[in-house]
């Protein structure tokens, strides 16, 4: 059962859930937790995980011919990314604004443009708490964090079937990496906070998860430290009711920032939703 953590909001305690439900589940099964925030990846941290790089992920980036260049410039004009400039008549190019759309390679009258690669981020794996880790990063300053998780996922369809449980802590947001590493979930895990933002955040990855026709359950973090009633309120019009409620606790923080997994009864409830 593949099991998607996640949630607008970034800081709303996805990493949290996602960490203190694998750990638990571990106890009786095989787990893999992943962590597809590629931007930020902290499971390992909050684990005390020691991490060994397994991967290398790269992205295609354009090389130029320059004796068949005529520096008509259609490559720039077609480079929505603005990866690539006209300097005397000349492309000069900035590979780490290029995204690899490819629309150069296209746009180009003299076929003077072939593909090469850059380096844009790793993939990871360790162990620990009885669970499996597998861990996406990102190169600082690289834009495609879905790359990544890409990369996680070709490497999931081959191990997953080997776990009882696959739990994904994804990134926040609703953007094309979160989108991929929701991809193929059984359930999803919305984690909000009782707060203006973590309400209007909340909204957008249900309108997400609905689209993408992944059944969801919701979970409030920090509880009672803000107007509950707007996620009651939100759960509400889904046809949901909150699944599990985690407080604001000062053990919860000091486990946190320990790297010992959370353990409180709002955890062993979605522990019994996932067993249902």
């Amino acid at each position: 059962m593949k099991i998607a953590v996640t949630g607008g909001k970034g800081g709303t305690g996805k990493s949290t859930i996602a960490t203190a439900l694998a750990v638990e589940l571990a106890k009786q099964h095989r787990v893999l937790l992943v962590d597809a925030d590629a931007d930020c990846p902290n499971d390992h941290l909050l684990l005390g995980i020691e991490r060994k790089r397994i991967e290398t992920v790269f992205q295609r980036i354009p090389e130029w011919n320059m004796a068949k260049c005529t520096g008509s410039g259609a490559c720039a004009e077609a480079c929505y990314m603005n990866a690539i400039v006209m300097v005397k008549n000349r492309p000069v190019f900035s590979p780490a604004q290029c995204n690899g759309c490819g629309a150069c390679v296209l746009s180009c009258p003299r076929e003077a443009i072939s593909w090469g690669k850059k380096e844009i981020g790793w993939v990871y794996s360790g162990e620990g708490f009885n669970l499996e880790l597998l861990s996406g990063e990102l190169k600082v300053n690289e834009p495609l964090a879905e790359k990544v998780v890409m990369a996680m996922n070709k490497r999931l369809e081959g191990i997953a079937k080997s776990y009882d449980f696959v739990i994904v802590d994804t990134a926040a947001g609703t953007h094309c990496d979160v989108i991929s590493a929701l991809e193929g979930a059984d359930l999803a895990l919305a984690v909000s906070e009782p707060t203006p933002l973590g309400a209007h955040d909340l909204e957008l990855i249900i309108k997400l998860l609905s689209k993408l026709g992944l059944d969801f359950e919701i979970v409030l973090n920090r509880d009672e430290t803000g107007k509950s009633e707007l996620i009651e309120s939100i759960a509400a019009r889904a046809g949901k009711k909150i699944a599990a409620r985690v407080p604001y606790s000062k053990e919860i923080i000091k486990a946190y920032s320990e790297g010992r997994p959370v353990s409180h009864k709002s955890i062993l409830k979605l522990k019994e939703l996932v067993l249902k």
